[in-house]
């Protein structure tokens, strides 16, 4: 969403529709999938209005201000709006699903980080900071990129947007405000605003301390200055006889507040037209929902923009708010997203650790509950992705609602990625690129669900920490070598199946790269390193490799590390030496029995006992 308007907040006295309860209403879900008992709302509401064409698509959207970085967490805009819109086409309905870009609000503070088109988050002394620092106050669709490839700083930010949604295979539409309020879409909407802006103001004193006798809902964009103004001194709606009969606002360019700095205006008294400026946040999301049927947000503005946009809606534009969505926001790593500190993680960048399917999956949890994406135990999730699809598949057993859920939600889930790879034959594609295409064709979408109950049944995922123990080693025909010994692949898969589970390997290796975590060592697979042992040490790696061989859990054979050392009177530090020697010749390593016990035995066996 927005960060205009920020400032001057009350505490309101008014109540809420009950329809307008985001909370309340996520509290009404007959279904164990939240996505489909939203859908369903959707259609009861829109059958309800009798004003409506029934073969009108229903909209979808989302929205977001410019800011800064576009993290995972702002995506919640767009993929838990694509679950919805997903239920609804299950259900034969046509849907746009469209994402504003609140681009004509003004820049108000530096980001302290910006991403290029390639999702690199950069210091912002790395590109050209001045481009932003000369030009606050002004409409992010005024500022040049500081990176020089797109025609403004706004746009550059919708195409990283645009490309998060195309990386993960979700059909949106941008809208840029600045373009709706230069076409002159807004126009009758701001019009009204003024002409009712008596009204306009009572309501919205009810939410901001600052609105006065004199407040008007309209921000000219400064002729001489180029930036953004609140203060208009007269308006003239073209009533008093003047020649065009265009509605104008007259205006001075003053001081604006931005949090704890003030962007100095340059006095400039002038005229602007009601293309030439912007409706105030707490109106211009009112004024988008007069085409829109749903919209999730996060739980910030449900207790803030979303009651007064609500009862501006209700109360001065005189139409329904659209289905409303409440999400908690995601925490990275235990700490809360932060575009402006840097500790953020993008689509593109979350891309290079986790299946396009498994990050949608991510969305599919309850929007009501706090998440945490946790790169550091970046495996469990992709084991609850796995675990979730062989639940679909029949091949786990699981409670009623988490096979409800599955049944619901797997789907959705997939079907990008099956569209990927396999061709409109029906034939596998091997390497496909892109990873997920969106499935919005009739034609398209019955066969890739014919494919999700098909032929992708036969797709194969090793888990992870399998694969980036496999990451360990740079030799692909040594990686198949493993996992078919370990009977992660069967002998009779067919080669697309061999490709898709190898794929794995090099998200799981970069994982382990990026985390430093046991998984980040080169593993010597292919020769046994140099190592002087002497008789008893032989013999203790010997027991060893017997205890191991019975088929021990992780904290058995760690335990059973020490006692084998102690058994033999070998220095514990020692002896723990010569098993980093061994796998890794090196003199330190992970946990060394848990790590043993992720490896194919074979190999452990054969080392150990000094095989090769």
């Amino acid at each position: 969403m927005t960060d205009d308007e920020a400032d001057g907040e009350s505490e309101s006295d008014r109540e809420l529709h009950p329809d307008d309860d985001p909370y309340v209403l996520q509290g009404r879900q007959p279904h164990p999938f939240w996505a489909e008992s939203v859908a369903e709302q959707i259609l009861e509401r829109v059958a309800d209005d009798s004003d409506r064409d029934p073969d009108d698509p229903i909209v979808i959207k989302g929205g977001i201000s410019p800011s800064g970085v576009p993290h995972l967490g702002n995506m919640n805009e767009i993929v838990r709006g694509y679950f919805v819109a997903e239920a609804l086409r299950e259900r034969g309905r046509e849907v746009r699903q469209v994402f504003t870009a609140d681009d004509r609000d003004p820049l108000r503070k530096l980001p302290r980080k910006l991403a290029d088109l390639d999702g690199n988050v950069v210091d912002l002394g790395d590109v050209n900071a001045g481009a932003l620092g000369r030009n606050l106050g002004k409409p992010y669709t005024d500022i040049p990129d500081p990176f020089g490839c797109c025609d403004s700083y706004g746009d550059h930010f919708s195409n990283l947007i645009e490309r998060s949604a195309e990386l993960l295979g979700i059909p949106v539409e941008m809208v840029s405000n600045t373009e709706l309020y230069e076409s002159g879409e807004f126009e009758d909407v701001t019009r009204y605003l003024l002409e009712n802006r008596e009204r306009a103001r009572e309501v919205l004193s009810h939410y901001q301390d600052k609105v006065d006798e004199e407040y008007v809902p309209f921000n000219p964009v400064c002729e001489e200055c180029g930036k953004i103004t609140e203060t208009v001194t007269a308006v003239n709606l073209g009533e008093d006889g003047t020649e065009s009969g265009e509605a104008t606002v007259e205006y001075v360019c003053t001081d604006m507040e931005a949090g704890d700095q003030t962007i100095e205006g340059c006095g400039h008294e002038g005229t602007a037209t009601l293309r030439e400026g912007k409706l105030p946040w707490r109106f211009e999301w009112p004024a988008q929902w007069q085409v829109l049927d749903h919209e999730p947000f996060g739980k910030d503005h449900a207790e803030g923009s979303w009651p007064s946009g609500a009862d501006v809606a209700r109360n001065v534009l005189e139409i329904e708010p659209p289905h409303p969505m409440a999400y908690e926001w995601f925490t990275l790593d235990g700490e809360p997203f932060s575009s402006s500190e840097g500790h953020v993680i993008m689509v593109q960048d979350a891309l290079e650790l986790l299946e396009p399917e498994t990050l949608r999956y991510f969305f599919t949890k309850d929007p009501s509950k706090a998440r945490d994406f946790s790169i550091e135990h970046l495996d469990q999730l992709v084991d609850e992705f796995d675990r979730f699809e062989r639940i679909y598949y029949d091949q786990q057993e699981a409670d009623e609602t988490d096979e409800t859920i599955a049944e619901a939600a797997y789907p959705p889930v997939v079907r990008p990625a099956v569209a990927a790879r396999f061709d409109e034959d029906g034939d596998p594609v091997a390497d496909p690129d892109p990873e997920s295409v969106p499935v919005v064709d009739a034609i398209r979408r019955a066969q890739a669900n014919e494919l999700v109950d098909g032929r992708f049944r036969d797709r194969v995922r090793l888990p992870y920490t399998f694969a980036a123990v496999l990451g360990m080693t740079d030799d692909p025909d040594l990686r198949e070598e493993i996992a078919r010994r370990e009977c992660h692949l069967p002998s009779e898969a067919p080669e697309w199946t061999v490709e898709f589970a190898l794929a794995r390997v090099r998200r799981a290796r970069e994982w382990a790269r990026r985390t430093g975590n046991e998984f980040d060592y080169e593993l010597k697979r292919t020769e046994m390193p140099d190592v002087d042992l002497d008789p008893e040490t032989e013999a203790a790696l010997d027991e060893l490799a017997d205890f191991v061989e019975e088929g021990r859990d992780p904290d058995e054979i760690q335990g059973e590390i020490y006692e084998t050392a102690k058994r033999h009177d070998l220095d514990i530090g020692e002896f723990f030496g010569v098993g980093y020697r061994l796998f890794f010749d090196d003199d330190e390593g992970p946990k060394l029995g848990p790590f043993l016990a992720k490896l194919d035995r074979e190999f452990v066996l054969a080392r150990l006992r000094r095989e090769g």
